[in-house]
């Protein structure tokens, strides 16, 4: 599991470096900045459903639509924990205050993790 999780963080660093690309990169081409933000979150989504897919969790096979509304649940779920953590830990340490988001990217990772592993992919077979 130790080596799945860790899978799973690199594909959360892989994804977020191209959804970052894309926003940059639309930002650069002249796209809005909500546009571009929207683009490199669809981007990102993508790129994370495919490497978690099949680099993480090791499914093959065709996508079912049922497949993708799970990963998309779980992610919305996973975000909005996110959220609220990220509040509460700010009105512990201040509403600007960058630690803030430790707490909260910590809650995120956990809940995605165990949500796809549990919800949205099944298990590979042999680890």
């Amino acid at each position: 599991m130790l080596q799945r999780l860790g899978r799973f963080l690199l594909t959360g660093f892989a994804n977020s470096a191209v959804g970052w690309a894309v926003i940059f990169g639309g930002l650069w081409a002249g796209l809005s900045g909500l546009a571009a933000n929207a683009a490199g979150y669809a981007v990102g989504l993508v790129v994370s459903f495919t490497l978690n897919r099949h680099y993480v969790f090791g499914v093959r096979g065709p996508v079912s639509a049922r497949e993708v509304l799970r990963f998309l649940a779980a992610f919305g779920f996973a975000y909005g924990v996110n959220v609220a953590v990220l509040l509460a830990a700010q009105s512990v340490l201040g509403a600007d205050s960058a630690l803030a988001q430790i707490p909260a990217i910590g809650a995120y990772v956990v809940i995605f993790f165990l949500l796809s592993q549990c919800f949205v992919f099944r298990p590979a077979a042999s680890e």
